[in-house]
């Protein structure tokens, strides 16, 4: 099967990836969404700087210390994921995508690597191709617990998109993005 390619490379199957996330190209106002994006080596040490950069960006929605801890550890699994399955130990680029809107954030960790042959599969809890690496297998279930919304498309030699979205709790006096409280 051909799939082709869109910008930065993204398989065109991939509708949430990084040439879909541009506001503008949506039509979504400037006013109340902010977005980055950041393109690393997947190589284990960067897992801890995406993590944080995320967090950092996250800051924006004055989350709670758990909401923080949420997104940090659902973000680490989904990276340590593509780094540790996606490219056969060698490195490639990884992407991670941010957006927030209102009171919710949308993370996106694309791969261009080898894909998931069974995503179901792949889910489960406890469930893991690389026991050899003492792996848990938790990694999936950690991202539905933390976050509200967990979309994995893959597809085998193309890569992997995992798209997540966390809601973020409105405290009294708290102004969001539009700057209402």
């Amino acid at each position: 099967m051909a799939v082709g390619r869109g910008a930065f490379g993204i398989p065109e199957w991939m509708p949430n990836a990084a040439a879909d996330f541009q506001s503008k190209e949506r039509g979504l106002s400037m006013e109340n969404t902010n977005e980055m994006f950041l393109e690393f080596d997947s190589r284990s040490l960067n897992e801890g700087f995406v993590r944080v950069a995320v967090a950092a960006f996250a800051t924006q929605l004055n989350p709670t210390l758990e909401e923080v801890a949420d997104l940090k550890t659902a973000v680490s699994e989904a990276v340590t994921n593509a780094i540790i399955h996606a490219y056969g130990g060698q490195a490639e680029k990884i992407r991670v995508n941010c957006r927030v809107r209102e009171r919710e954030m949308e993370v996106e960790v694309v791969d261009h690597g080898v894909g998931i042959r069974d995503v179901p599969k792949a889910m489960e809890p406890m469930y893991t191709t690389k026991p050899e690496l003492d792996r848990s297998g938790m990694g999936f279930a950690f991202m539905e617990a933390f976050m509200d919304e967990l979309q994995v498309r893959s597809e085998p030699g193309v890569g992997t998109t995992v798209w997540m979205k966390k809601k973020f709790g409105c405290q009294s006096g708290q102004s969001d993005l539009s700057g209402e409280a």
